[in-house]
């Protein structure tokens, strides 16, 4: 159920505990976080190609893409491209406030949210989420840390029962099914687990499903409000929110499109998320993005402690499923490009597709949202060619 990854390799019983009232902000630490002492020091970033960041995301053939944007900031320079039209009824550009679906982006707000928790002493990241859902999870799962669900080493079984969309006509049938988080958690089954738990990692989208849970326990307040309190109104993110049941994009916005069997293109724009609840269905902007990857990475959100987290893989000897080196640590993944390291975020819904990434030193951040008409493998071009035009001089 969970929105799948672009370019890189969903109540308790007992209901939330009631807050005492409102839950305040937390101030920001207004301070930069320095790299690890154990981390190398960082090659510079390369001067920025113009030429070949614009013919990147101008390449909207391979695969097909109907819109493309992207945003450079960081010490080593700014740049702001489009390509493509954000509505293909009218012929619009797109603009630099035009909004989009950020799909799995929103993990990292949740994260954020959950590790400021833990600095307020509210949750122990090394606690069973059982302790904090009972009665959620079936009975025979091991117990399952808050850091394992962050860092994707849970070992949850694959859901099962959920609808089939191999087919982009099934997509449309399905576009404005309602869910709730109790019916995306019951489509775990009972066992056996994929791995015990800690030992491997798998990215799942059902661990942020149950991290968002997590929220509403500790708060008693609906997630969404919970990330707008605590992020977005502190750094004056307005473009960006959690939609909630509203299966509509309002205000400007990129369309997206879906290729249907015959070739024609289905404007999928309006698509209740809440099969992507907690996970994947966060609406933003490029630049409401930057600031917030701005803010994360320079420690106005976290403690040190619990951003070092956010850039701490587990063990050597976890590995993925397929045996590559783990890449996700407590909300953000890495990549290396061209010897550039980033960490940051891919998300994908139906007609979009969203990166948010920087060095950790900040010489270069980058946020990339393109528009593919085919939710597949193919999309990965796009990304790599962006990639690399953004680590290559």
């Amino acid at each position: 159920m969970g929105a799948a990854l672009s370019g890189a390799a969903v109540l308790a019983a007992s209901g939330p505990a009631r807050a005492a009232g409102r839950v305040p902000a937390p101030r920001p630490v207004h301070r930069p976080v320095p790299a690890a002492p154990s981390t190398p020091p960082a090659p510079p970033a390369p001067p920025l190609n113009v030429p070949a960041l614009r013919a990147a995301i101008g390449d909207l053939e391979h695969p097909q893409l109907t819109a493309a944007q992207l945003r450079v900031s960081g010490s080593a320079g700014r740049w702001y491209g489009t390509a493509g039209v954000a509505d293909r009824d009218t012929g619009r550009a797109v603009r630099a406030h035009d909004t989009f679906r950020i799909g799995s982006i929103t993990k990292v707000f949740v994260a954020t949210v959950v590790l400021q928790l833990a600095a307020e002493g509210r949750v122990a990241v090394e606690s069973p989420i059982q302790r904090r859902l009972p009665g959620l999870l079936p009975a025979g799962f091991p117990p399952i840390t808050v850091l394992q669900l962050l860092n994707h080493t849970s070992g949850l079984p694959d859901e099962k029962g959920a609808p089939d969309l191999s087919t982009p006509e099934a997509v449309a049938r399905h576009r404005y099914d309602r869910w709730t988080p109790r019916q995306l958690v019951a489509l775990l089954p009972q066992g056996p687990m994929k791995f015990t738990p800690g030992r491997k990692q798998e990215y799942r989208g059902i661990n942020y499903v149950l991290l968002a849970l997590l929220i509403e326990r500790l708060t008693g307040r609906p997630y969404g409000e919970v990330v707008a309190d605590r992020i977005l109104r502190p750094l004056g993110l307005r473009h960006t929110c959690v939609p909630g049941n509203d299966p509509r994009i309002h205000g400007p916005h990129v369309h997206g499109y879906l290729k249907m069997t015959d070739g024609t293109l289905l404007d999928i724009t309006d698509f209740d998320q809440s099969a992507a609840w907690g996970e994947g269905e966060m609406i933003s902007t490029t630049g409401d993005l930057d600031r917030f990857l701005t803010a994360l990475f320079s420690g106005e959100l976290l403690p040190s402690r619990e951003l070092d987290r956010m850039f701490t893989l587990p063990p050597e000897e976890v590995r993925m499923l397929d045996g590559t080196p783990a890449r996700y640590a407590a909300g953000l993944q890495t990549v290396t490009v061209n010897g550039i390291t980033f960490w940051g975020k891919t998300g994908e819904r139906f007609g979009y597709a969203s990166a948010m990434v920087a060095t950790r030193d900040q010489q270069r951040r980058a946020v990339l949202s393109f528009n593919p008409v085919r939710r597949d493998a193919t999309q990965v071009q796009a990304t790599l060619r962006i990639a690399n035009a953004l680590t290559k001089p």
